[in-house]
């Protein structure tokens, strides 16, 4: 290792800890912060925002990338590490201090707002902070440069590498190939799941929570969970990732789902060797990699026959009042139940990309100026009706319901679904190259699915592309067709 190597391992450690004690400031303010600590943090966020920039952008950082970037006595991860660490550096420079400030301030404006509008059902409260963002993420997308779409400058911060046309014929492949499947199965004798919906204890639905997390191998002692608004999965190191889940006393499926994805999530930081803090290969693949994990354990795992036959009986012990008619086939139907529904976060695996979709089209028509700020409301209505065949009653479970547009998230939102692709392609891999994974699922024992994932997934950091890493687990590129066998195999026989 060149010293000139350790030298810039100093300075990009430094970067990282600027950007994570943002980032514990932003956890904060979405979980402890009191209501009239937002125009100050606000402030806080902006500073460090701009001390991140000066500090990415610096004449000493671009000194030692462009001697490191052609050093041959590097090894392949040490040359993998500098690569990315130069793109980074290269996307950095193309933004100003002001810039950079400016979106800090405005997303933390945004935030605050949108919570008040979602708490107040008012739209109008937050269109004018939405507008502003909208406005800087077209600046940004100019700043960065795209060949084809402006899109391709945002969707490419989440997912490099892929395209607005190739996402165009992805969700053409759902509204082809999945939306009439759905249709097949919502023509189907309706499942009962009215027992999800009674009354379950909020600290017994927690402490059920905390259990599944522990089954998972989430550690304790390198995480914590709390609750929010909005489920997330934040980290600051691999040894200090944090959760949060949302619990309704009159629906137990939101706990559970949540603390299974987010757990999903964060068993992904928590596997990045810490030893590469501050290099890329101590970062996440991408997105759409990061949601496949999360994606995997809430449905390939999660809602799978094998994973209740092991933790049904624990739930009965938990709510032997509620559950006391129901078996354990009839809750694994039901928590697969497939029926459209307002909520993206709380749809079933099938209909959940129907969400994205209709999030993916407003995003693009927003961007192509085919829409104004102020017409989302009625678009988004339309679009459930359209594509869901559902009435939205409210602009906080329609246009509200999501935190990302207040975070300036655009190009984050088809990740779902591209995670949730390459999650069915995992894990039938897996399925083949874990001697009875099913069983082990059968018996409560999940180590062998998590060190599966740390071998092929979290160790590598972002030494790869998703696709280099996708054909590396699976020999082929993300492949549509594998989730639509896997949703027909599974479907069909919950529905007969």
């Amino acid at each position: 290792m060149t010293s000139k190597y350790e030298s810039l391992a100093v300075l990009l450690k430094k970067l990282s800890d600027i950007n994570y004690a943002s980032g514990l400031l932003q956890w904060d303010q979405e979980v402890n912060m009191p209501e009239k600590g937002g125009e100050i943090r606000a402030q806080q966020l902006s500073t460090l925002a701009g001390l991140s920039h000066e500090t990415g952008t610096s004449s000493e950082m671009e000194n030692l990338l462009s001697e490191l970037i052609g050093d041959s006595k590097l090894d392949d991860r040490q040359k993998r590490n500098v690569k990315e660490a130069y793109r980074n550096f290269t996307d950095r420079k193309k933004y100003t201090t002001q810039f950079v400030i400016e979106m800090s301030t405005t997303v933390s404006q945004g935030f605050q707002a949108w919570q008040q509008a979602k708490k107040e059902n008012n739209f109008n409260l937050f269109a004018p902070h939405l507008q502003k963002l909208m406005d800087l993420k077209l600046k940004e997308c100019e700043l960065l440069g795209y060949e084809d779409h402006p899109y391709d400058a945002l969707l490419n911060q989440h997912e490099p590498g892929m395209t607005t046309k190739q996402l165009k014929k992805l969700f053409s492949d759902v509204r082809t190939q999945l939306v009439p499947y759905v249709q097949t199965l919502l023509e189907k004798k309706k499942i009962d799941d009215e027992f999800t919906r009674q009354h379950y204890d909020k600290q017994k639905q927690w402490d059920f929570g905390m259990d599944l997390l522990k089954q998972m191998g989430f550690d304790f002692k390198a995480g914590r969970q709390d609750l929010s608004s909005h489920p997330f999965t934040i980290n600051f190191n691999s040894r200090d990732v944090r959760v949060t889940t949302r619990i309704n006393e009159n629906d137990l499926c939101e706990m559970i789902w949540s603390c299974i994805h987010e757990g999903g999530h964060a068993l992904y930081e928590q596997g990045i060797p810490f030893e590469n803090y501050g290099w890329p290969s101590g970062e996440f693949t991408s997105l759409g990699i990061h949601e496949s994990q999360s994606r995997l354990w809430e449905n390939n795992v999660g809602r799978s026959l094998s994973y209740w036959k092991y933790n049904y009986p624990r739930l009965c012990k938990v709510f032997p009042d509620q559950l006391k008619k129901i078996s354990v086939e009839h809750f694994y139907k039901a928590i697969n139940k497939v029926e459209p529904s307002l909520i993206r976060t709380n749809a079933d695996e099938l209909t959940y990309h129907m969400h994205v979709m209709i999030r993916f089209e407003i995003e693009i028509a927003l961007m192509e100026g085919k829409v104004k700020v102020e017409d989302l409301p009625q678009l988004w209505n339309a679009r459930y009706k359209e594509y869901l065949g559902i009435e939205v009653p409210d602009n906080a479970r329609g246009v509200l319901q999501d935190v990302h547009w207040s975070h300036g998230s655009f190009g984050y939102f088809p990740t779902y679904s591209i995670g949730s692709f390459y999650a069915a392609q995992f894990f039938r891999q897996a399925q083949k190259e874990i001697k009875g994974l099913d069983q082990e699922i059968d018996n409560g024992n999940l180590k062998p699915m998590l060190l599966w994932l740390r071998e092929k997934i979290h160790r590598h950091g972002r030494l790869y592309t998703s696709n280099e890493l996708c054909n590396a687990i699976t020999g082929k590129d993300l492949d549509f067709g594998e989730f639509m066998e896997y949703a027909k195999i599974k479907y069909e026989q919950i529905y007969n």
